[in-house]
């Protein structure tokens, strides 16, 4: 009797560990998947960076801060813009004064509110965007010249199943 229950127990620890193997070699999927989209993304954003800084003189950063105001042609408060970047209002504040000193932006005092103030390109801030975007999207093309456009679109439907932040995941 006891040789037949350590039987019966052996194969429900058996059945046990194929079961949790299954989902084990799913989350040892899913964390290669992590490892691999993480390794494009730091190849990729080195690239961007090297090309921005040689080529514009310019910063990754300071790239994003004038996309995000050029998508928005009224301007931003600064705490706006730092949600939308998903930084601190305090490194927001550097690039915008370096960019306020380089005359690519200016910031616009808001009626009423005489702590806030509103940020947009100026004309010569939004040339020298769309400059930068145009090469941007050349050189992001150039990387990735060997996902073809049908394995792009999947790829990107995919990633659109994933969480948009660590609140959608539960």
């Amino acid at each position: 009797m006891k040789a037949e229950s350590l039987d019966k127990n052996s194969l429900d620890k058996n059945s046990l560990d194929k079961h949790s193997l299954g989902k084990h070699s799913l989350s040892k999927e899913r964390l290669r998947l992590w490892l691999r989209m993480l390794r494009v993304t730091r190849q990729v954003e080195s690239e961007l960076r090297e090309r921005l800084r040689t080529e514009h003189d310019s910063t990754l950063p300071r790239f994003d801060v004038m996309a995000a105001l050029y998508a928005a042609e009224e301007g931003l408060k600064m705490n706006e813009l730092s949600k939308r970047l998903r930084v601190s209002n305090g490194n927001v504040t550097g690039i915008i004064d370096r960019l306020v000193e380089d005359g690519a932006v200016e910031r616009i005092a808001i009626e009423g509110d005489r702590r806030a103030t509103r940020v947009c390109l100026t004309v010569a801030g939004r040339e020298t965007f769309r400059g930068m975007a145009v090469e941007h999207e050349r050189w992001i093309n150039a990387l990735f010249e060997g996902v073809s456009e049908e394995d792009a679109h999947h790829i990107g439907e995919l990633l659109h199943r994933l969480p948009a932040s660590p609140s959608d995941a539960h």
